[in-house]
């Protein structure tokens, strides 16, 4: 699994919501509380797209 570039993690924001994204190591998704979806990570290369993501279940969404 490839990790993306911490500097661009800092620069992504949910395309959605335009909220502050996390980093999920583990699940290597990038999780948009906000929008209560995650952007899954492939090859290291975020993927950005409202339709790829995954709905996150209430347990999963992390109170900021």
């Amino acid at each position: 699994m490839t990790r993306p570039d911490p500097k661009l993690l800092e620069l992504l924001v949910c395309p959605l919501t335009k909220t502050t994204l996390e980093y999920d190591e583990k699940a290597n998704e990038l999780i948009s509380n906000v929008a209560k979806l995650a952007y899954p990570i492939r090859d290291g290369i975020p993927v950005m797209i409202a339709s790829e993501a995954r709905e996150l279940d209430e347990e999963e969404i992390t109170k900021s």
